[in-house]
């Protein structure tokens, strides 16, 4: 078999904010990818706004390093659970894996998720120790960590014989020692070609090119990005697409591309183990086959984790619907979200009995949060519900899904922790005392458990608490209530300006969202009620004015800071009876019946 020494494909995986992309920063710097008056920012793999903003990747993406007359494929994946569909897919492109592991945080939630992924499709794995610089950092124990991880998750024989790359990506410093840094990043290089495999070169057979991800140009229309499995491919061919539902295609292979650094370069052709992208045919799709039209032969399809989580997406018909946003019509709406399908693997979106509405199920809040976040931002307004666990019926059993839930706490919090959690059916799986006042502890919960749970647990740990989770598994639906939220909102009863004297006269009454000033309509939500119980407020009240002198008129009014929710809270706040109303400038909570009688009578029927 012939193999092709000049080339190795390998995929970057950890949990978040490990150093993944800032990694992949200093390996192009060392390499000489870039020219040594190029412009290059920080994390330039993290190229969409949200991923800049956040610090975090959302999407995978490709690059390519040429060192030593190597070429080396590098793609960076999400470190979230919730783009899960991303990384399974690319762990069908590579055959090896670099596992980043923070050298004293050691193997989290998601580093499980993805080492999980690279072991079931048999990869090459190399550990690279990241942030050895810490002063805490402890480096032997999470070796120790990550062996178990191994082990636990089936790893073979020669999986475990992993080899290990002490670095700091930060300072563009590494070593195969863990007290030797040196600034060069030739250890992790060397590593790569010395234990990643090459791929086969089978060029000569007929071909056989899968799409992995999908990309857009207004120029060239979409663009399939994957991996040639077998054969050859050169622009101007003529070539077979198989569909996923079975059908074929032909088109004209119009322009191929190549990766180099954070270009894409044009090329004419394209051999076995090379990844590259395609242009010339409109509706090309993840998972589908390229290959000759006189030899047919589809690629199996990767599999992709089931969305787990799911809100109902509404037209936005609030009485200020149209006033901040471009794209306002269930025609728009609907375009966008399938618009979404194409390139998300991990979406879905189903219609409902009304032609304003849609159920989209996502791997999570942040997968979900993060396409509303997209489209506010793009111009559309829209209300959503509160999100809900997809149950699913395995072998006659009713089954929902649970999350294993990692926190890390002051030792004077355990209590509260462990308490909270417990009340939303939570179990604790593990409880090591890390020293230093810090305690890690484990769980396995109810995913609907924990919506809404990441605000409790804030302020309970008084911000110094660490929470991180990931998808576990199906297991049989734990009855009676779990989670929710405790207390009752604050709901505004006429339309109107919020008035500092009306917000003074309800500060004892609860916590406020709104600011003086602030446009308000009737069946708003304005603020949380400090009982369990809703409660109809007048927050535009103005004060009376008189002709009589105030003893105390010299004093300013002062109010208490309001709490601004962000996207994902606002969508974790929601009740069954409430949306979320988001617009390109505002997000705000309302009662899904805004009239103030009208809800009452629902209430009383709803309690009958």
């Amino acid at each position: 078999m012939q193999i092709r020494e000049d080339l190795r494909n390998i995929a970057i995986i950890a949990h978040v904010d490990h150093g993944k992309t800032t990694l992949v920063d200093q390996l192009l710097k060392y390499s000489g990818t870039f020219r040594e008056n190029e412009q290059v920012d920080e994390r330039a793999m993290d190229s969409n706004d949200l991923e800049k903003e956040r610090g975090i990747t959302i999407l995978a993406k490709n690059t390519a390093i040429n060192y030593k007359d190597t070429r080396i494929n590098i793609l960076d994946t999400p470190g979230h659970a919730d783009f899960g569909g991303e990384v399974e897919r690319i762990m069908k492109m590579v055959d090896g894996v670099l596992l980043v592991v923070d050298a004293y945080e050691g193997c989290m939630p998601q580093t499980r998720f993805v080492l999980k992924k690279a072991l079931e499709q048999k990869l090459t794995p190399v550990v690279v120790l990241n942030k050895i610089d810490r002063p805490n950092a402890r480096p032997t124990e999470v070796i120790d960590e990550v062996l178990d991880l191994f082990i636990e998750l089936g790893a073979d024989d020669e999986q475990l014989e992993f080899p290990v790359v002490y670095a700091s990506a930060l300072n563009g410093t590494s070593s195969n020692e863990p007290d030797e840094q040196e600034e060069t990043m030739e250890p992790i290089f060397s590593t790569i070609l010395d234990n990643i495999p090459a791929p086969e070169d089978n060029s000569e057979d007929p071909l056989q090119f899968q799409v992995t991800l999908l990309d857009y140009n207004e120029y060239l229309g979409r663009v399939g990005i994957g991996r040639i499995f077998r054969g050859s491919i050169k622009v101007g061919q003529q070539v077979a697409l198989m569909k996923k539902d079975g059908s074929v295609k032909t088109f004209r292979v119009t322009k191929l591309f190549g990766f180099i650094g954070l270009k894409r370069i044009e090329i004419k052709e394209a051999k076995a183990g090379d990844i590259i992208a395609i242009a010339g045919l409109e509706d090309i799709n993840v998972g589908e086959t390229v290959c000759p039209i006189d030899h047919q032969e589809a690629m199996p399809i990767p599999r992709i984790d089931e969305p787990t989580l799911q809100m109902t997406f509404v037209v936005n018909n609030s009485p200020f619907a149209g006033k901040e946003g471009k794209y306002i019509t269930s025609r728009r709406i609907e375009e966008r979200l399938l618009t979404q399908l194409e390139t998300d693997v991990s979406l879905r979106v189903d219609p409902t009995s009304s032609p304003d509405a849609w159920i989209v199920s996502g791997r999570g809040e942040l997968h979900l949060s993060i396409l509303v976040e997209n489209m506010r931002r793009e111009g559309y307004e829209l209300q959503l519900s509160k999100p809900q666990v997809i149950i699913k019926e395995i072998d006659g059993v009713r089954c929902e899904p649970i999350e294993r839930v990692q926190v890390d706490v002051p030792d004077d919090h355990t209590g509260a922790v462990m308490e909270s959690l417990g009340s939303r059916k939570g179990e604790m799986i593990d409880m090591v005392n890390q020293g230093n006042g810090q305690v890690r502890m484990e769980f396995k919960v109810p995913s609907r458990g924990l919506i809404g749970y990441s605000t409790e647990f804030m302020t309970q740990t008084r911000g110094y608490g660490i929470i991180n989770h990931t998808f576990d598994g199906y297991a049989p639906v734990v009855s009676g209530q779990v989670g929710g939220r405790r207390q009752g909102v604050l709901v505004a009863l006429e339309a109107g300006k919020a008035s500092t004297y009306g917000i003074m006269g309800l500060e004892d009454r609860g916590i406020i969202f709104v600011d003086p000033g602030t446009e308000v309509y009737a069946g708003m939500i304005v603020g949380e009620h400090n009982r369990d119980n809703d409660l109809t407020v007048n927050i535009t009240k103005e004060k009376h004015l008189t002709n009589v002198r105030s003893a105390t008129k010299d004093q300013t009014a002062t109010i208490r800071k309001t709490r601004k929710l962000t996207l994902e809270e606002a969508i974790e706040y929601l009740d069954d009876d409430e949306y979320c109303e988001v617009t390109p400038e505002s997000i705000r909570l309302r009662k899904k019946i805004l009239n103030k009688n009208e809800r009452e009578k629902a209430g009383k029927r709803k309690t009958v």
